[in-house]
């Protein structure tokens, strides 16, 4: 109510701008009053809209899938810093319509995954590869995650990986080398 309001408060204001006539012989502006009928034109529009965007999430949903991962989380244990390491996530379309793999995002720049560039089709599988290279002095424990997103309902999963990074002798001697 208070929308058809504003609505209707706005028009009258967008309406009575319009009259910028300087003659003085002009009529003064008169206040339109809202009419049932005026009210009844706002009410079909708004019912028209909520009735759009409830077909185009409807059509939305009806092209979501869903998916299912082999493991949420890998564990590399103890590695050296400065070394690349690797692991795949394997992703299995368990719903009824292709699925989209739209993005993936690592929560680190040391962390860079790489998502399957077509369609999974219904009951196949795909893998989503994820480079660990931990780098000179990201020292310690450390956890990241992959978060990836899909024409599914929740359209985030997020994985997880993680780490115990140590010094790397090699890396420093090849430091103090330089």
């Amino acid at each position: 109510m208070k929308l058809i309001l504003l609505l209707s408060c706005g028009c009258l204001l967008a309406l009575s701008s319009c009259n910028n006539t300087t003659s003085t012989n002009a009529p003064e502006p008169t206040a339109l009053v809202a009419t049932d009928e005026n009210t009844k034109e706002l009410k079909a529009r708004l019912k028209d809209v909520a009735e759009e965007e409830k077909r185009l999430e409807k059509e939305a949903e009806s092209n979501m899938t869903t998916m299912s991962f082999n493991v949420l989380k890998h564990e590399f244990g103890t590695v050296k810093e400065d070394t690349k390491h690797l692991c795949s996530f394997i992703v299995t379309n368990t719903g009824k319509k292709p699925l989209f793999i739209q993005d993936v995002k690592a929560s680190c720049g040391c962390t860079t995954p790489k998502k399957p560039e077509k369609a999974i089709q219904p009951g196949k599988s795909d893998i989503i590869a994820v480079e660990f290279h931990p780098k000179v002095g990201q020292l310690g424990r450390q956890d990241k995650t992959v978060t990836v997103m899909a024409n599914t309902k929740p359209a985030m999963v997020v994985l997880n990986i993680g780490a115990n990074v140590i010094k790397n002798p090699a890396t420093a001697e090849r430091i103090a080398t330089n």
